[in-house]
């Protein structure tokens, strides 16, 4: 697996905390199993930062001082995320990645991303054309989701002005996607609907004619130009975001808006020079190059397993139109450990009380606010559990509990279950000796009782075939032993305890 390189400053060092989440969320969704996603995304971090610094030298040494037009610091990321797929694929470790994107690779849809500039999605082109400021004011919050509170402290914006400047750029992205569509090499049929097209979505009134609405459910360009220009009715986010990312683009929104509703959003958004926007100003690194790293670590570990919940996401970004992802839910992956000096990727899955407060927050208690989360929580009361958990018949049951990271004060476990019976929905439950406390789990919800945790399944994974197994895994706290929990049960049945 491939080191990421080290922050050469404090800006370097915010990039990581800012944006390791994001990239961690989409290569998870580009890769079929946890460690895979881990080491496409430290690959895709080091080959994106490599290029942020050769556009950095090469803005520099032009004596103009004016930045080179790019896509912003997030998007650039995640689509070096989408090149290294594309490489292992190539490279025989096709097999790594989720099918339909492999099957997304190699079709045109892929290429148009990579072709002809004139031919690139308009979105995509649209938002490289604007100046990376503007771009990552409309990124951080249409696509990221982010408060335009912490939006403003990220980019070191007026709070008071933000939404007025977030409609003016908007208003820009706009302008910029419809001049592009123009020069895009079109048909007759496609070029005699351009001004129509362009009056139609200027106004929120305006209805579509029939034979522009049947032209755009032919045409997937057209359709694309016009979910671009239409700044009303809620599909910006999804036109920006599958039109730069491309394939999984749907999906990847719908998890950073679940991560945002949450509160876990990644990095440090209280100072504007530290995401290298605000030249100029001082560069003061706040907190340790290590702690920065960890805490980051932190929050994208948090904020990946909270948005790994069933959603209406999609495939093929390319067509903001597509369908739901599948059925898959990637879960989070154990974090790749590094040395204490950060030159590898965010080490283990953290140091987290002795760095959150270099991320200005605690390990959030998300268990606390499960709706934050679309999740339903359970009576904490055993008593007041409800009777309305199924099964075919006796829960005979085998448990297998894995430590598959531990740091000083927290560690990550996943849990499989294997039921001799089919289950339609399941509840299993255990209690720990030595005071630990779950923080976050993915792949179900939680409730804990003192000593005693009760896991309950998602909306996606209740049903359970006979001789089938299920899976979920938690963020964790400990102090003193960490020893393996115990007094397993399964919708109320005592099971096994696996080796």
């Amino acid at each position: 697996m491939p080191d990421l390189p080290t922050p050469q400053d404090a800006a370097e060092a915010a990039l990581l905390s800012e944006c390791w989440d994001a990239v961690l969320s989409y290569a998870d969704l580009c890769t079929s199993g946890s460690a895979a996603a881990t080491q496409l995304a430290s690959e895709a971090f080091t080959h994106g930062i490599t290029e942020l610094r050769a556009a950095t030298a090469a803005s520099k040494s032009s004596g103009t001082g004016r930045r080179v037009l790019r896509l912003p610091r997030i998007p650039l990321l995640l689509t070096s995320v989408r090149a290294a797929a594309a490489a292992w694929e190539a490279s025989g470790l096709g097999h790594r990645l989720d099918p339909d994107l492999r099957l997304w690779l190699n079709s045109e849809k892929a290429a148009r991303y990579t072709g002809p500039p004139l031919h690139r999605p308009v979105a995509l082109r649209g938002l490289q054309d604007m100046q990376e400021p503007d771009a990552a004011l409309l990124w951080l919050a249409e696509v990221e989701s982010l408060p335009l509170s912490a939006v403003a402290r990220r980019l070191g914006l007026d709070p008071s002005a933000v939404a007025t400047e977030l409609a003016q750029v908007r208003a820009l992205f706009r302008d910029r996607c419809h001049r592009n569509h123009l020069d895009t090499p079109m048909d007759a049929g496609c070029r005699s609907y351009a001004r129509l097209l362009d009056a139609v979505t200027r106004s929120p009134g305006a209805e579509t004619p029939g034979d522009l609405s049947r032209h755009l459910a032919r045409c997937v360009r057209c359709a694309e130009a016009a979910a671009c220009l239409r700044l009303h009715g809620g599909g910006l986010p999804a036109a920006i975001s599958g039109g730069v990312i491309g394939w999984g683009g749907l999906a990847y929104l719908e998890r950073r808006r679940r991560a945002a509703e949450a509160g876990l959003t990644g990095g440090r958004t209280d100072a504007a020079v530290d995401t290298g926007l605000a030249e100029g100003g001082s560069v003061r690194p706040r907190i340790g190059r290590t702690g920065i790293l960890v805490a980051a670590v932190v929050v994208s570990a948090l904020a990946l397993t909270v948005s790994l919940m069933p959603f209406g996401g999609s495939h093929d970004g390319a067509a903001p139109t597509s369908g739901a992802p599948g059925g898959r839910q990637p879960v989070a992956e154990p974090l790749p450990s590094a040395p204490a000096a950060a030159s590898g990727p965010p080490a283990t899955a953290t140091t987290a009380t002795a760095t959150a407060t270099a991320a200005s927050t605690t390990r959030p208690a998300v268990s606390s606010d499960p709706e934050a989360q679309g999740e339903s929580s359970e009576p904490a009361n055993k008593s007041e559990r409800p009777a309305d958990v199924t099964k075919s018949a006796s829960a005979d049951c085998e448990v297998k509990y894995e430590i598959v990271n531990e740091w000083p004060d927290g560690f990550q476990a996943t849990v499989t279950v294997t039921s001799t019976e089919a289950l339609s929905t399941w509840r299993l439950g255990w209690t720990f000796d030595d005071g630990q406390r779950v923080g976050q789990m993915w792949d179900g919800t939680f409730t804990q009782d003192d000593a005693r945790v009760t896991a309950t399944a998602a909306d996606y994974n209740r049903s359970v075939a006979p001789n089938g197994t299920f899976a979920f895994g938690f963020l964790g706290s400990w102090s003193g032993t960490n020893s393996a929990p115990h007094d397993f049960t399964l919708n109320n049945d005592s099971c096994d305890e696996g080796s």
